[in-house]
């Protein structure tokens, strides 16, 4: 397998990455045929994962134009991925110029390809590190370069708790993180649950397998275990709901029904 420019020296391309097979299924170019094979293979269990992947992009976009509309200038994207059309930069960038963003991923591919992307703009960057280490995200220089603490930000944790298992106590980290936001922060979340998906839970257990096959275990939690992310936050309306229900800008009842898969919500700092 020949290895693209953009894929790091480093990282094995005969592993699939959890980073890159979301990145195939919002149709995206950065990706290889293991990943491709791995999401076909989950997709044969759920086959609406690309429609669940783009109401998540969606919703993250309503949000990010929301936390502009209310004043913040500063984002903080933790398990940003690989960055694709319509990202948090640009859409706050365009909502606000003098917006500031800073993307985290512990996944070398997305960190390459977003340094790449932000190449030039000052006001963007990019972080290597993990969201189960709070301290060395919030100390690292680049984020203390563009991130006030002492002042509201918008903290990102789209798609990625799904990924921290029980066993790694994501309820402390995003705790910890909370602590260290100024009064008026918002956290922007989305999370995957078996509530919603418009399959029997038996059949999308077969798309859970497969990123347990390939060590990346997907974590479906209820909504009430989604909702104990938001303790110490004040939910924006309409709360934790589906995904096309966060202040749609079209009518939800024209959504492909896996769109209602899982659970989205911002919360404000008090």
């Amino acid at each position: 397998m020949e290895r693209p420019a953009w894929a790091p020296r480093s990282i094995d391309i005969s592993v699939p990455s959890v980073s890159r097979i979301y990145d195939y299924y919002l149709g995206g170019s950065h990706n290889f045929e293991v990943d491709r094979e791995a999401a076909r293979k989950a997709m044969e269990y759920l086959p609406g994962l690309p429609k669940i992947m783009q109401a998540n992009r969606a919703f993250m976009r309503r949000a990010v134009r929301f936390a502009a509309g209310e004043g913040i200038t500063q984002f903080l994207d933790i398990g940003s991925g690989i960055p694709t059309f319509g990202n948090v930069h640009e859409v706050a960038q365009t909502a606000v110029p003098d917006a500031r963003v800073v993307y985290v991923d512990h996944d070398p591919v997305a960190v390459a390809h977003s340094e790449a992307v932000l190449a030039g703009n000052d006001a963007a960057d990019v972080v290597a590190a993990d969201l189960r280490k709070p301290q060395e995200i919030l100390t690292n220089p680049r984020v203390e370069r563009l991130i006030d603490l002492n002042r509201p930000v918008a903290l990102l944790l789209v798609a990625i708790l799904h990924f921290v298992e029980d066993a790694d106590d994501p309820y402390s980290a995003v705790a910890e993180l909370r602590e260290a936001l100024a009064p008026g922060s918002l956290l922007i979340l989305t999370h995957a649950s078996y509530e919603g998906i418009p399959l029997p839970a038996e059949r999308a257990e077969g798309a859970v397998d497969v990123y347990k096959d390939i060590r990346n275990p997907l974590i479906m939690r209820s909504r009430d275990e989604i909702a104990r992310f938001f303790e110490g936050y004040d939910m924006v309306e309409p709360g934790l709901v589906q995904m096309p229900h966060w202040r749609p800008e079209s009518a939800p009842e024209d959504e492909d029904p896996f769109a209602f898969s899982g659970f989205a919500g911002v919360g404000r700092s008090a």
